[in-house]
């Protein structure tokens, strides 16, 4: 019977036939043998670190430094290898020496006359005395007449020739002499690197060794094989495996166990990233490992630092870099944004990446809730049309105000896209194209919530501020209004599920457990392997981003700390005023919180009483405070700059006393430029 697979099926009672159940092999023809030629997957010509310019530019950036080190390593030791070699010259010299009279007097072949002698064998040793005369006389007459040349050459190089040559000629003399005097087991230079400091090189034995270690049954099963479908290659500035598990062993099972991988692979947690292969089977395992930690890696520039802009609707822009150190992109047109982490996981960063984005389009019209109050984002308030800071029922009041905007905003622009011939919205939504016509207000929106649980969590305003948000996440995506949230707290009760499961691109640094894992990236993330819970307080910058691409991946947000974002800001300003769409509250155009409700009165209402010229502003919020609890509790310094700012006021240093009568220098401001500010008119008023 042949080795197929037999099933059984009754002929009678007691009776069985046995019949083949695997399909027949396909005969191997011509046809056959094209047909897995043109199905067949082919390696690239070029390495994959070539083929990218961000990688090719990294890796000959790698060695331009490594070339920079070794260089200037070995020049800055130059006069100890000098003295080396001068010390080893002399035994040089006894080593050439030495060689050359045993090439004259061929001692080379005395083993060969030796045994000769012993064997007895005079007509051969006879032969080998002739010929060993022979050479000593003529390799005498060479050695002669090589030193003869060189002690002619040394003296006139001596007493003739410039004095460099002469120079030269002992440096590359003692140079030699001393190579040769040098011992086998020693070198003249030092290492400029230490090798075993460097992670091993990974091999198919490590790889294996690692993942039989993760106590999956499956894995060391008997007959259970792991496959390697190409070379372990270098990849950017690590190794790259691609690997077959075991049948019935899944990516998402190694990816859970990233710990016992990096454990059994003797790597940092932060270098070993597993990840499945988007187009192969679910068994089909990708294993990166870093040179280095991903949280040890310097974080990058943001490209659009110095120059470029953003078109929202129509393109993307850099978001971050992978753990290769390859550039990750992500697109805000028709999506929202959800940004979870703990405390001092690196949220800010993130947020501020996008609202700086935003700001680089100078169509798009920004609004800003800093519910923090610490001032992270207070350098877009030189173009933001709406711009609140800290935690007070003032600032959670104007955020839901802005939702509530943005809601009736909804209603509008479908009106004015359904008065639109259907050629122009032929999808029904907001285009670039459409975005750029101002006379339609159809430019794109975007609101930032950072700490979103203040706004949510809010006992009066929180249910509304919930379904607003809710409402605009499902219809605001076609419509070119677009949220980013941010949270520390990612739970039920500060982030209500109708938000959180329509957001579009999520983005999870660390957190505590699977329940704030799934509440950022969706649902079964942390079970099919996506854990944010695996990352530590030193993976600042780094989590995982789901909806940007097919999979989810790990990014490093890029890093733009304050006054990076002010000059970016600043320029985006200038294209803003250029482009004629600077509006609300960056030019002094907004509302006040409540009606009732004046800063500059209210600063001129304290400033009465006080007698002095400049004042710190600690001192003026606890007047403010006392003024107006309900409006200025809880405002501090950073709060009141921040505030003051759009009327063209800025705080400083200022002298001023201690109780203890003690002179100090502490941020504030003079009188005289808010009673001037109070009396200019203000925009819009």
């Amino acid at each position: 019977m042949p080795a197929e697979a037999l099933a059984h099926r009754g002929v009678g009672e007691g009776l069985a036939e046995a019949l083949p159940v695997d399909p027949p092999a396909p005969p191997k023809t011509v046809h056959a043998t094209v047909t897995g030629w043109a199905t067949a997957k082919h390696r690239p010509i070029v390495p994959a670190y070539l083929r990218s310019r961000n990688e090719a530019r990294q890796l000959a950036g790698w060695l331009a430094r490594h070339g920079a080190h070794v260089v200037g390593y070995q020049l800055s030791r130059t006069p100890v290898y000098g003295a080396r070699l001068v010390v080893r010259a002399p035994a040089g010299l006894l080593v050439a020496l030495v060689a050359v009279w045993r090439w004259v007097f061929d001692a080379e072949a005395a083993p060969l006359r030796a045994d000769a002698v012993g064997r007895n064998a005079a007509a051969e040793y006879l032969s080998l005395s002739r010929q060993r005369n022979t050479r000593v006389r003529q390799r005498g007459l060479a050695a002669a007449a090589g030193l003869a040349v060189l002690l002619v050459a040394a003296v006139l190089v001596a007493t003739v020739g410039p004095w460099w040559l002469a120079t030269l000629a002992a440096l590359v003399a003692v140079a030699v002499l001393g190579k040769l005097g040098t011992p086998p087991d020693r070198r003249v230079t030092d290492p400029a690197t230490v090798a075993a400091s460097a992670p091993p090189r990974l091999t198919a034995d490590v790889v294996t060794r690692a993942l039989q270690s993760l106590g999956i049954a499956a894995m060391s099963a008997k007959g259970a094989t792991i496959g390697y479908v190409a070379p372990i290659t270098r990849d950017g500035p690590g190794w790259r495996a691609e690997v077959d598990l075991p049948h019935g062993v899944t990516v998402a099972d190694v990816v859970e166990r990233r710990d016992r991988l990096a454990s059994g692979l003797r790597r940092p947690l932060s270098s070993v990233w597993p990840e499945p292969a988007a187009d192969q089977h679910a068994g089909r395992l990708v294993l990166w490992v870093g040179d280095q930690p991903l949280n040890a890696v310097k974080p990058a520039v943001w490209p659009l630092t110095k120059a470029g802009a953003v078109d929202l609707l129509g393109g993307v822009f850099p978001f971050g870099v992978d753990q290769r150190q390859r550039p990750v992109t992500i697109s805000m047109a028709e999506t929202n944004a959800l940004i979870g982490s703990l405390p001092g996981g690196g949220k800010t960063s993130a947020v501020r990446v996008l609202a700086l984005a935003a700001a680089l389009d100078p169509h798009a019209e920004i609004r800003v809730a800093e519910h923090k109050g610490s001032g992270d984002l207070s350098a877009l308030e030189r173009v933001a049309h709406r711009y609140v800071s800290g935690p007070a029922d003032e600032a959670i009041a104007a955020t839901v105000e802005s939702l509530r905007e943005l809601h009736g905003e909804l209603q509008r622009r479908a009106e004015v896209i359904a008065t639109l011939p259907r050629q122009l919205v032929p999808d029904a939504k907001v285009t670039p194209e459409l975005a750029g016509r101002r006379s339609l207000r159809l430019w794109p929106i975007v609101q930032i919530i950072d700490e979103a649980q203040e706004v949510f969590a809010h006992p009066e305003h929180g249910d509304e501020a919930g379904r607003l948000a809710e409402k605009i996440i499902k219809r605001g995506r076609a419509l070119g209004i677009i949220l980013v949230l941010a949270t520390q707290r990612p739970d039920k009760d500060s982030l209500p599920t109708g938000v959180s499961a329509n957001v579009g691109v999520r983005f999870c640094l660390r957190v505590m457990g699977q329940v704030e894992n799934d509440m950022i990236l969706g649902t079964s993330a942390y079970r099919n392997g996506v854990r944010a819970t695996l990352l530590t307080p030193r993976d600042k910058g780094i989590g995982y981003l789901v909806g940007a691409a097919d999979e989810p991946l790990v990014v490093r947000t890029y890093y733009v700390d304050r006054l990076a974002a002010e000059r970016i800001t600043e320029r985006a300003r200038v294209t803003r005023e250029q482009a004629g769409t600077l509006t609300g509250y960056c030019v002094g155009d907004e509302p006040p919180l409540t009606p009732e409700a004046s800063l500059l009165d209210d600063l001129r209402t304290i400033f009465a009483t006080i007698e002095v010229d400049k004042v710190w502003s600690e001192t003026v919020c606890e007047r403010l405070a006392e003024l107006r609890p309900e409006h200025y509790h809880g405002w501090g310094p950073e709060q009141l700059a921040a505030a003051l700012r759009p009327y063209g006021i800025h705080t400083g240093q200022v002298w001023g006393r201690l109780p203890n009568g003690k002179g100090a220098n502490r941020r504030g401001l003079t009188v005289a430029d808010v009673l001037a500010a109070a009396e200019r008119p203000q925009i819009g008023s």
